[in-house]
């Protein structure tokens, strides 16, 4: 919890209230666990997949 505070009081985030920090956290985690599962689906199916680039 201190991380949390410590990054928010080092961030814009300070001084906001308290749903507009719990709204930028929020969205902050769902990008990086996206990402995280996009990844990890990219590691293990990836070799199977046919990727084709062009128009």
């Amino acid at each position: 919890m201190d991380v949390i505070n410590s990054l928010i009081q080092n961030s814009s985030l300070n001084g906001m209230p308290k749903w507009y920090k719990f709204m930028a956290i929020s969205l902050f985690s769902v990008i990086v666990s996206l990402l995280l599962t996009m990844m990890t689906l990219l590691l293990i199916y990836g070799p199977n997949v046919n990727i084709r680039f062009g128009y």
